[in-house]
């Protein structure tokens, strides 16, 4: 195996779903990976298919990042690798219920995963792509970042965060030669249904994608250089009029006044 011109691929959640797919496709487009997870079984059963079947190299990495210690050495992973040119923050969790329904500690586990987590691997990433002018980052974010009423506010409240921070992100790296998308699946067969407890099948089946179509889609919206992906949405002219209406607003949403419709009627 020889070293990739492309660079190499680090992809969080990578043993299954989307993470999985995301590395099938990255290592036939030429990067070679480094695969991150908790299940260091199924990391390595995947890495040895993926090498075989692509000839890239492809590296394991456990680790469970909700633990401090474990976040910490993807961290430096991504600080210290020069060959890494792009982070996947794939890795993520659904909750069986909804802000009511969960404990404390099933709360804190979620906003570390799908917050915290990807919060500073996009952090170091983005500090060393800057400083070599080059790399691209992928959030995978959800299309409930766009409807907290539909779902459970919590996980939409996660993915609505990444939506922000990537959108913030590619403005702070503009010119520098780094790469920001987030990606905002709709509902994508994938294990992340059963592991919370929710039956992906009780869906329309029209509303469910394929894991391999949605990753193939993101991908060509980051070949083409989209701040934002949404494979499901037909009508692009929506989403192009909603991203108008927020801009709309730009200039007008801090003042020393108070908004005139906020104001007391004065009997004259």
């Amino acid at each position: 195996m020889t070293t990739s011109p492309k660079g190499t691929a680090l992809i969080t959640g990578a043993s299954t779903g989307l993470g999985a797919v995301y590395a099938d496709r990255l290592a036939r487009r030429g990067y070679d990976l480094i695969l991150v997870a908790r299940d260091a079984g199924r990391l390595a059963a995947l890495a040895e298919t993926l090498g075989n079947d692509t000839g890239r190299t492809v590296d394991i990495l456990r680790a469970d990042l909700t633990d401090a210690g474990d976040l910490a050495a993807v961290e430096a992973r991504l600080a210290d690798d020069a060959a890494i040119t792009l982070l996947v923050n794939n890795a993520g969790m659904s909750l069986n219920g909804g802000l009511l329904d969960s404990t404390p500690a099933e709360l804190e586990r979620i906003i570390a995963l799908n917050i915290t987590a990807p919060t500073r691997l996009a952090r170091a990433a983005g500090n060393a792509f800057v400083g070599r002018g080059a790399g691209g980052i992928i959030n995978i974010a959800s299309v409930l970042a766009l409807a907290p009423e539909m779902f459970d506010g919590v996980y939409s409240g996660t993915k609505a965060y990444l939506l922000n921070l990537s959108h913030s992100l590619a403005a702070q790296v503009e010119g520098k030669g780094v790469r920001v998308q987030a990606v905002l699946p709709g509902a994508t067969r994938t294990e992340i249904w059963e592991r919370s407890g929710k039956d992906i099948d009780s869906f329309p089946a029209e509303w469910v994608m394929e894991a391999g179509d949605l990753v193939d889609a993101a991908l060509l919206g980051f070949d083409r250089g989209e701040t934002v992906t949404i494979p499901p949405l037909a009508n692009e002219g929506q989403w192009i009029a909603f991203e108008a209406a927020r801009h709309a607003m730009d200039g007008k949403l801090s003042n020393r006044a108070v908004a005139e419709r906020y104001r007391e009627a004065v009997d004259a």
